[in-house]
């Protein structure tokens, strides 16, 4: 259900001589894993259509030892989630960009369909997250079950809807992270026992027993990304929900 390899191009939302903002396809890696080369990537998108790019951000290395292929990435998005992404041209708007996430000036929204009624329209979760103990592919925001180290992690919410399909409850959500630690609207929604939807790593036992409002995926997606662009424009911009999650949350609209 999960881990689906998608091979389509990421639809381009806007671009300049500095910037291209994109909305990345689900189920596509924004770049190659530790283990192996992955095709498809959105840097190997990115790399085909500005090969002059090659190099524009951060440097990092494969447990070999062997370069990862980086070029452009500025932020990511999971390999499960959709949405907007926005990748820097060149290395002046690579640090530019990079400087506004790490100062938490960018503003994200997601959209999630998570299982089970939220009971409050607003609210806040503000839980630390940590590596799991029972998993190291997981995080979690619990109290128990941590190692390592524990960093901050606050993540805004609003109730758009909810309702049942086929006699189960779900609910249809706002997401405004204000910090972007790995994870971490998976794991904060987990932490309240509401898992998003389609969730394989975090929401198993809930799949097994759902209809998962009939979706072949993650109901996560990137739906919206303010930020300021190199020339100085305060800019939103918006990836339009997928068919597939708007047709699940239209099967709970009240």
């Amino acid at each position: 259900m999960i881990n689906v390899t998608n091979n389509l191009p990421p639809t381009i939302i806007y671009e300049n001589e500095a910037v291209v903002l994109i909305d990345k396809p689900y189920g596509q890696l924004v770049h190659e894993d530790w283990t192996s080369g992955v095709e498809g990537t959105v840097v190997e998108w990115f790399l085909n259509r500005y090969p002059d790019s090659r190099g524009v951000g951060e440097e990092s290395l494969k447990p070999d030892g062997e370069p990862l292929e980086r070029s452009g990435v500025v932020h990511r998005l999971d390999r499960e989630t959709s949405g907007i992404m926005i990748m820097a041209k060149t290395k002046e708007a690579h640090a530019f960009l990079k400087a506004q996430f790490h100062d938490r000036l960018v503003k994200k929204d997601y959209r999630a369909l998570v299982y089970g009624l939220i009971h409050d329209r607003y609210g806040t979760i503000n839980r630390p997250i940590g590596r799991s103990t029972a998993d190291f592919k997981k995080r979690t925001a619990r109290p128990v079950a941590k190692k390592g180290v524990e960093r901050e992690a606050v993540t805004h919410f609003e109730r758009i809807g909810s309702g049942e399909y086929q006699g189960e409850t779900f609910s249809y959500l706002k997401l405004l992270p204000k910090t972007g630690r790995t994870h971490q609207l998976r794991v904060h929604l987990e932490a309240i026992d509401r898992p998003i939807v389609g969730d394989a790593l975090y929401a198993e036992k809930y799949m097994k027993k759902s209809n998962n409002l009939e979706l072949k995926r993650l109901a996560l997606h990137a739906h919206a990304l303010e930020i300021t662009l190199p020339n100085g424009e305060r800019e939103r911009f918006l990836a339009p929900l997928p068919s597939d999650l708007e047709q699940a949350a239209e099967r709970i609209a009240e």
